[in-house]
């Protein structure tokens, strides 16, 4: 009999030890050596499940066309590994035996087997190490193409993980993990349609994993193809009503099908489902400003700020900014009041937005000496803060004029301001008939920032200017 013997020809019991070999890890896998992958978003659910845990490290049985050959005396070898796995604290044992036996002409499933173990042990780069050498060993290894592929997967690593994964279904790995993880991973690298065509398969071979469908409805989303997504979404959430990606993932969809109206219901059934996010709620409020529902768009831009915990003031900032510039100066008021609330904790630019602000608010609502008071503070903060010192001038303008001219001439020391306030400048000593010396401030905002009203306005003041000599 010949020293090497293929899987398909062993006895029953030999092909036990070898299945039990490449599946040492198995009984003692269910949950150490599965940690969450580190992905920013669209976690799969997946990998919390017993059922790919023992896909990700169980036999899809013996096949001599996938399945590396083994002598007797690796047999042998290999029940001494088992035994000791049987015994307490067996780990480190077991793959220093491992060691010992494996060389460079033993088996595959040596490596592939002293890879299982650094799984569990989650030293993953060390298991892909040994799961390339057992490939290299045997290039139809198909079970060390999967784990290798579900490594990098889980890893994060898509461009690495597809060559593993499409190997694996090309070796015959028609599963559904297979193809769903092919989905995830052309999906992760913008292979959208790729994507939707392994998402198809998984979902043909396992209809009831639900992150096969919630991967097809993204990908379908990611081509644009709203109402195809659209409808996934809405029998997804018939099964899963309470899964807020589907509610929101919908409301997308209706938004690329130029529906906010249905968009902002399911924000709003998110919400009232207690799983809204600060960027669910302002989706919401841009629905809201769009359709000029103030009311409704202020509300949902608080519940965003006390989602946040208000750690993140520059966006009911914008928010109100965007009230105010539509004319909704009350809502836009009752989110600068809340921001104020926790004034003291502001940084710098965030206490300067506020103050400019609720400026612009008075000054709308005609505010006096409390606008004075409310932009002093914002120069305070910032001496070359442009726009207060504009805002400043501007309201100096009308009655103390001496006082509007040295804002302007502070204003004009910024850059980003001077064409303006050498304009505003210029246009209020027109009005005290200084013709003359409004003439060179007209023509250096006229340098900076060429207009036609300009211009025009420029040559009218220098022929007034020339009469009055």
């Amino acid at each position: 009999m010949s020293a090497l013997i293929g899987l398909s020809a062993v006895s029953q019991g030999q092909e036990a030890v070898l299945e039990a070999a490449a599946n040492v890890v198995y009984s003692e896998a269910d949950t150490s050596g599965f940690k969450e992958p580190q992905r920013q978003m669209n976690d799969l659910s997946i990998w919390d499940s017993e059922r790919f845990q023992k896909a990700f490290l169980g036999s899809y049985g013996v096949n001599a066309d996938i399945e590396p050959r083994v002598t007797v005396v690796e047999q042998e070898q290999m029940q001494k590994v088992l035994d000791v796995l049987s015994e307490e604290d067996s780990m480190e044992k077991a793959l220093k035996l491992l060691t010992k036996y494996n060389k460079e002409a033993s088996s595959a499933i040596f490596d592939f087997t002293i890879a299982n173990l650094h799984f569990q042990m989650d030293e993953l780069e060390v298991a892909l190490r040994f799961y390339e050498q057992a490939i290299e060993k045997f290039p139809n290894f198909r079970r060390a193409y999967k784990n290798a592929g579900l490594i990098q997967v889980r890893n994060g690593a898509f461009k690495k993980a597809l060559p593993y994964l499409t190997k694996t279904v090309e070796l015959g790995g028609h599963t559904s993990l297979a193809y769903g993880l092919l989905g995830y991973a052309y999906g992760s690298t913008d292979q959208h349609l790729s994507a939707e065509s392994a998402y198809r398969m998984a979902i043909l071979l396992d209809p009831e994993t639900v992150d096969w469908q919630l991967g097809l409805a993204r990908s379908l989303f990611k081509q644009q193809k709203y109402g195809d997504a659209a409808s996934l979404c809405g029998s997804l959430i018939e099964k899963n009503p309470e899964s807020a990606d589907f509610w929101l993932l919908q409301a997308n969809a209706y938004l690329g099908m130029k529906q906010p109206m249905r968009a902002a219901e399911n924000y709003e059934y998110v919400n009232l489902m207690g799983k809204a996010t600060a960027e669910s709620m302002t989706m919401l409020a841009d629905i809201y400003v769009n359709e000029e529902r103030w009311d409704l768009a202020a509300d949902s831009y608080l519940r965003a700020y006390e989602i946040d915990n208000g750690e993140n003031p520059s966006k009911p900032l914008r928010a109100a900014k965007i009230l105010a510039a539509r004319g909704a100066l009350k809502e836009s008021k009752r989110m600068l009041n809340r921001v104020a609330e926790r004034k003291a904790s502001l940084v710098e630019a965030d206490l300067k937005e506020l103050l400019k602000l609720q400026a612009r608010v008075m000054v709308s609502e005609g505010g006096g000496e409390d606008v004075v008071q409310v932009l002093e503070e914002v120069v305070a903060v910032d001496p070359l803060d442009g726009e207060a010192l504009m805002l400043l001038a501007q309201h100096y303008g009308r009655n103390v004029p001496e006082k509007a001219i040295f804002y302007y001439e502070r204003a004009a020391n910024v850059e980003k301001h001077e064409a303006e306030a050498k304009l505003r400048h210029g246009q209020l000593l027109v009005g005290q008939s200084k013709y003359q010396d409004a003439i060179p401030l007209l023509r250096r905002a006229y340098e900076l920032k060429p207009r036609s009203d300009l211009e025009d306005y420029l040559k009218q003041v220098e022929r007034i200017a020339k009469s009055r000599r």
